[in-house]
């Protein structure tokens, strides 16, 4: 048996991970096509600034935070039922890391091979200190690094361990009866990045790469999108959403590297180089979540995992993994959102 696959999966993060993948995407195409963000010596364009504001620094935390929480379950579920686990461990970490050096070669700002690195030089050797400490260590790396070095790849540390915390708080247990707590952090968070983005938008270009107005308000606003997506979920049209996203976070691993394919095979017929063409960029993103969005929903409708989820688990098992779906389990009905368990 998989010891991975013995724990009900958390459903609103797994819709979650779906949205934040969406914003990472817009993001990811203009940095992959080498758009203009400039119409002159030092004059951002203004769309690029707007958009800069509304999704650059904003999804990418999420993903990270996101990350360190499913790590810390799997750490669990490796206690739990796996021989010689920090082997395993290991080969996941060691997998993710290869995948991720692939991936850098066709997109240089890809985040796998540095989540490997962290992931086992920061992440596994905390797994055994008390949750205070992960907690206290996560909020101090997570604040400490944009009013110093600023943002970017140094935020992954504490965001992870903030991810690893979260999980050993029980903080992702039955989010729905959180909906209290939840709203007062997105009620507190919303204006401070309001003000943030401000702050941020009003900052000279060239004082972007070096001062904190960036990563503050990115981390501000993720904070702002992760609540309030958790609570537009409780929603009728965010059950909606929530399943169409719901499968793409379950494939995140797999719709990631494969974004990465669709922008470049697009490039050459959109234009986006060199250009300031961001409402093509928006169409182009529109049309890659909505391919996603279809491939993730029928694969899983046929198998438990997408193409790399399941090429990653049989490495970090070392054994082939079931993947089909049985009849039964395809016939399985599924529990609305904000109606049942999230685990």
């Amino acid at each position: 048996m998989d010891p991975a696959g013995v724990r009900p999966r958390i459903h609103e993060l797994d819709a979650v991970r779906g949205f934040a993948l969406c914003g990472i995407l817009v993001v990811d195409i203009w940095q992959l096509t080498d758009m203009r963000a400039t119409i002159g010596a030092g004059i951002v364009d203004p769309v690029r600034h707007v958009l800069s504001v509304l999704f650059e620094g904003r999804f990418f935390p999420i993903f990270s935070f996101l990350f360190g929480l499913s790590f810390s379950l799997f750490l669990d579920q490796v206690a739990e039922g796996g021989d010689r686990p920090r082997l395993a461990v290991a080969r996941r970490l060691g997998a993710l890391g290869v995948l991720g050096l692939i991936h850098h070669v066709f997109q240089p700002d890809e985040v796998l091979l540095p989540y490997a690195i962290v992931g086992l030089v920061v992440l596994l050797p905390a797994a055994g200190l008390a949750r205070w400490v992960i907690l206290l260590a996560g909020l101090g790396v997570t604040i400490g690094v944009p009013v110093t070095i600023g943002g970017g790849l140094g935020l992954v540390p504490g965001l992870f361990l903030l991810g690893m915390a979260a999980d050993r708080f029980g903080l992702a247990d039955n989010l729905r009866d959180r909906g209290w707590r939840i709203a007062v952090v997105f009620v507190l968070a919303v204006p401070a990045a309001v003000a943030a983005g401000v702050w941020e938008y009003r900052t000279p270009y060239s004082d972007l790469w070096t001062g904190s107005a960036a990563p503050v308000a990115g981390l501000l606003g993720s904070l702002a999108y992760f609540t309030g997506f958790l609570l537009f979920l409780r929603t009728e049209t965010g059950e909606v959403f929530a399943e169409v996203l719901e499968p793409m976070g379950r494939m995140a691993l797999t719709n990631y590297v494969s974004a990465t394919g669709l922008i470049l095979a697009a490039d050459p017929w959109l234009g986006l180089s060199d250009s300031n063409r961001y409402g093509a960029l928006l169409g182009s993103a529109v049309a890659i979540i909505a391919v996603q969005a279809l491939w993730s929903y029928y694969w899983l409708r046929w198998f438990r995992y997408g193409p790399l989820e399941w090429g990653w688990r049989c490495v970090t098992w070392w054994r082939l993994v079931p993947n089909r779906l049985t009849r039964a389990e395809r016939r399985k009905p599924t529990v609305p959102y904000g109606r049942g368990r999230s685990r």
